[in-house]
């Protein structure tokens, strides 16, 4: 039985270079008869591509607000959501319906595996690499979600959801898998749907990020309390003083990557944290 036609759908703010770079990659990506796949220019100028597949987005800068964009933009019963700096596997559409989704199903969860590198790799993709940073959790868990770096949602439920909150930076992705399932929708994962994510670079880049992810949590919880909650308070110290021991006694036993993931754990730790009391609306 043929698989259901899909709708990729890809946020985009970066450089022209960055773009096209992106427009080259998503060539691999196989697509059968009524799917389609739009790179979502998010930029908020500069002169219109020249490609069938990039649609603007510039009213308003949040990657939430591309992808309902190009959402809207199809018509395929279901919506496949990928990050610009992941590497899907040419297959991954298929992979996606391998078995096929139940009935209930909303939000089929994709892998997401971070970039491999060596030794000589920065500290912050090495850090990614060996802590599996972007692993998503199983479906199954009370409050796990999908993150919109790999994953594929059922179109009626989507619309029905009024599809994600356009005004935040982040924690979009979790809060409409959290309305999803209180409309008894479910998830299911999809461990053979894979990405490649492309790490940050620097530590300063990657505490941003974690920073920015803090912020979306904090407003998630408050949409949906309990999903998750703060670890801002005397715990914490006790926490950074375990993390700085175990750092300290795998560095003197020659474990330079268990040393790694403990010492940059410990800034991501802090770095999100401390982001939940930055604000999240870009309004």
């Amino acid at each position: 039985m043929p698989r259901p036609a899909v709708d990729v759908v890809i946020p985009f703010r970066g450089s022209p270079a960055e773009l096209r770079a992106l427009l080259a990659r998503t060539r691999a990506l196989r697509l059968r008869e009524g799917d389609s796949l739009v790179v979502v220019d998010n930029r908020p100028g500069g002169p219109p591509v020249d490609d069938p597949r990039v649609l603007r987005a510039p009213e308003r800068q949040t990657s939430y607000h591309a992808r309902n964009h190009g959402a809207r933009n199809g018509r395929a019963p279901w919506i496949a959501f990928l990050d610009a700096d992941v590497d899907p596997s040419p297959d991954l559409l298929d992979r996606y319906f391998e078995p096929s989704p139940t009935d209930t199903a909303a939000v089929l969860v994709g892998r997401v595996d971070d970039e491999p590198v060596d030794g000589r790799a920065p500290l912050a993709a090495r850090y990614a690499m060996l802590s599996r940073s972007m692993a998503q959790a199983e479906a199954g868990r009370r409050w796990a979600y999908a993150q919109t770096a790999n994953c594929a949602v059922r179109r009626a439920a989507f619309e029905a959801a009024g599809g994600f909150v356009e005004t935040v930076r982040s924690g979009g992705d979790a809060d409409l898998c959290f309305r999803l399932r209180d409309a008894d929708w479910t998830l299911e994962d999809r461990p053979g749907a894979a990405v490649v994510h492309r790490s940050r670079r620097t530590l300063r880049e990657l505490a941003r990020q974690q920073a920015r992810h803090g912020a979306g949590a904090a407003w998630v919880d408050r949409r949906h309390p309990g999903s998750f909650p703060s670890a801002l308070g005397p715990g914490i110290v006790r926490h950074s003083a375990r993390q700085l021991t175990a750092a300290a006694r795998r560095r003197a036993r020659g474990d330079r990557d268990g040393a790694l993931v403990a010492a940059v754990g410990l800034l991501c730790h802090w770095a999100f944290q401390l982001g939940r009391l930055l604000p999240n609306d870009c309004d």
